[in-house]
């Protein structure tokens, strides 16, 4: 067996998945606590960081709304964009996510802390906050609401900056693959909760 080879985040060969939660687990997340819960409490997000906000709408009525709120918790909007989540349990407060996404050959590795819980009649969600071990710095939040007007959207709200040279260096590229995947996440949630046999 080949030990994998890693630079922070970014990696060669299959890691350790539950050696990195625990180890990540007793980490602090990397940005300030006074931001912490930004992206679903309906506040501005912050100066200095870049801002993603993009919404779906999923269809209409409690029936949907209930289905994609199930897979939210499920973390299917990750799984259906090639994210694989560890330990994979709904999202509790405080709990610890480790995500791996595969790059070819390589592995990267962005560990999570889950910062806000949603569980509203009309609204189900989770925010988390990076953990060292993440190639980024900040929060993101995947929301499902019942509006007034009956239809169900889907919102990914998220304020990052780089925290890994290599996120430096390929900032275009950076950039292009986190707004790549927080489409990939809406269109699996979407197509989740279209199925209907899950």
């Amino acid at each position: 067996m080949v030990k994998p080879i890693a630079w922070g985040s970014f990696g060669l060969g299959a890691p350790d998945l539950a050696a990195t939660h625990a180890e990540q687990a007793r980490a602090e997340p990397t940005y300030d606590a006074s931001l912490r819960g930004a992206t679903v409490h309906g506040e501005a997000l912050p100066d200095g960081w870049s801002h993603h906000r993009l919404v779906r709408a999923l269809g209409e009525g409690e029936d949907v709304f209930a289905r994609a709120a199930t897979g939210v918790r499920a973390w299917e909007a990750h799984r259906g964009a090639g994210v694989d989540v560890h330990p994979g349990d709904p999202p509790a407060l405080g709990a610890t996510v480790v995500q791996r996404i595969a790059l070819g050959p390589a592995t990267v590795l962005a560990c999570c802390r889950v910062v806000a819980v949603v569980d509203e009649p009309r609204r189900s969600g989770f925010a988390y906050g990076t953990l060292p071990l993440h190639p980024e710095r900040g929060e993101e939040s995947f929301v499902v609401a019942l509006d007034d007007d009956g239809t169900v959207r889907f919102r990914v709200v998220a304020f990052s900056r780089f925290a890994h040279p290599l996120t430096r260096l390929g900032a275009p590229v950076t950039r292009r693959v986190q707004s790549a995947t927080m489409h990939r996440y809406l269109d699996a949630l979407e197509a989740w909760v279209a199925d209907g046999s899950g």
